[in-house]
Formats: structure tokens, C-alpha cells, sequence
């Protein structure tokens, strides 16, 4: 039981499934925007539990298929299976055991979300391999975080409306450009063993750039969204919120200079997703 309990809290380290709030607030913006208040606890508290689900299996999985990749990389070396600390058997069942919950979750959402939670489950899936044969992995990874909020509304009201598809691109173009920022730390590596990537493709300032171009897309998007919605100022001041944390976020880090990458991915992300949800969240509860 003590062998159990070690892998599984090693396993947690492993995935950084503290880093569910990348994803988990814009799943919450799109229950509260399709309750058009705040949802039922019951309803919210299955949406917290695919989520977590979802995105533990994904990481979990990511890590099994990149176990040789990881090893023969210097910065990734030491992570828990190339360096020997969790087997592979163990990792397949943690990938089992999410999965299962994320399903049984989406079961007790309603028929449509259980129907389509096999599809979820292979898009958050497939990004595992999607470095070997495309430099636009960066977008699939988006896309796998980018359905939360479409995923939460169908879970609220049980089908799908065109206006949350918007935030859906949104939230794929914002983690589509912070993914494109931190592979930009495996240039070398990338090149070298001719794994694909944006950076790999076109060097780090055209990453960069590349960042760029997808962060003001997601604010467009987001300026769309509050349209599509009717929200008002407290929305629109969220947005303003976000473009300037993520220009911060760019000002910090350069081709030159990655030094302070983990800062820009980790906790300035997670603050640019905790702060929109706040801010639509109060919008659309200021308007009951």
C-alpha cells in the first residue's frame, strides 16, 4: 500500500495536476455562459471531476510515449520513467483509471456528453504523437484544452451552440502560442533528433513570432465572445486584463533570453485563466 500510494503522488508529480487550472476556468466560464448564471453544484462538481480526469490521463499518457524521447533529452532526463522511478505498467493503469472516471463523469452529466466523451478522449490523447508528424502539434495540444469550455456547455445544457465554439479557438490559439514559447527550450534538441516543431520549422524568432500572431488572435476571439454574448464593461475589462498579462508575459522572455520561461508558462498562464473566468463570471452574474 505504501509502494502504491508513493507511485501514485510520483505519478501526480509527474503530470502537474496542479496545472488543471490552465484549462478548468475556461471550462467554468462556459457552464456559467451557458446556465447564463451560476450552474448547479451538481453539475459543476462533474465538470472539476472530467476535467482533472481528462487532462490526468492525457499527461500521463503524453509522458508513457515520450519516455525515450524524454531520456536522450537533457532537460527532460530525470522526469519519473526515464529516470526509473515509476514503471511503464503503472503508468498504463493510472492512464486507465482516469480515463475511466473521465467517462463515468461525463456519464453522469447527461446522453450527449457521455456519447461524446470517446471523442474527447482521443483528440487529448492523440497529441502524444502528433510531434512525430506535425510542427503544428502545438495547435492539437490547444485543441485538447481549447474543447473545456464547448465540453462544459453541452454538459449544462445538453447541446451545442455556435456562439461557445468561439472560445473554444480562443482558448486554442492562447495555449497553441504559450506551448510554441516553451518549445522553444528544445530547439536544439528538436533539430537534432528531427522531432517537429514550430521552433524546429522556423527558428526561435519566427516562433516567436508565430506566439505572437496566435496571442492576438485569442484576443480577438476573446472581443468576440463578449459580443457573441451581450456581456458589457466588467467582461471587456477581463479581456484588457488579459492583453496585458500577456504582454507582460512576452516582454519577460525572448529569443536571446528564456531564463525566465517557467514563469511565463506556469504561473503567468494560470493567472490569465483564473482572472477571465473572475471577471466573466462577475459580468454574467451581475446581470441576473
Amino acid at each position: 500500500m505504501t509502494s502504491l500510494w508513493k507511485s501514485t503522488a510520483t505519478t501526480l508529480e509527474m503530470i502537474k495536476w496542479e496545472h488543471s487550472i490552465f484549462a478548468l476556468p475556461f471550462a467554468l466560464t462556459g457552464a456559467v455562459l451557458a446556465a447564463g448564471a451560476w450552474p448547479p453544484m451538481r453539475v459543476l462538481g462533474w465538470i472539476v471531476v472530467c476535467m482533472v480526469a481528462a487532462r490526468s490521463a492525457a499527461m500521463a499518457f503524453n509522458r508513457l510515449v515520450d519516455a525515450k524521447i524524454d531520456a536522450a533529452n537533457p532537460r527532460t532526463a530525470m522526469r519519473a520513467l526515464p529516470a526509473g522511478t515509476l514503471t511503464g505498467g503503472f503508468v498504463v493503469g493510472f492512464v486507465l483509471i482516469s480515463s475511466a472516471v473521465f467517462v463515468l463523469g461525463a456519464a453522469m452529466l447527461n446522453r450527449l456528453t457521455l456519447i461524446l466523451a470517446p471523442v474527447a478522449l482521443i483528440v487529448v490523447l492523440a497529441y502524444s504523437y502528433m510531434k512525430r508528424v506535425t510542427r503544428w502539434s502545438h495547435l492539437v495540444l490547444g485543441l485538447a484544452l481549447g474543447i473545456a469550455p464547448s465540453a462544459a456547455w453541452i454538459a449544462v445544457r445538453g447541446s451545442l451552440d455556435a456562439r461557445i465554439v468561439v472560445l473554444t479557438f480562443a482558448v486554442l490559439l492562447w495555449v497553441g502560442g504559450f506551448d510554441v514559447l516553451y518549445a522553444c527550450q528544445d530547439f536544439e534538441h528538436d533539430r537534432k533528433v528531427g522531432l517537429n516543431s514550430v521552433p524546429q520549422a522556423f527558428g526561435l524568432e519566427g516562433a516567436f513570432w508565430i506566439a505572437r500572431v496566435m496571442h492576438l488572435g485569442m484576443l480577438a476571439m476573446l472581443c468576440w465572445v463578449v459580443v457573441l454574448f451581450g456581456l458589457g464593461k466588467v467582461a471587456m475589462l477581463g479581456v484588457a486584463v488579459v492583453a496585458i498579462l500577456l504582454l507582460y508575459e512576452h516582454s519577460i522572455i525572448s529569443p536571446k533570453d528564456m531564463r525566465r520561461m517557467n514563469a511565463a508558462f506556469f504561473t503567468l498562464n494560470g493567472v490569465i485563466s483564473v482572472l477571465f473566468f473572475g471577471f466573466i463570471a462577475a459580468d454574467v452574474l451581475m446581470r441576473r
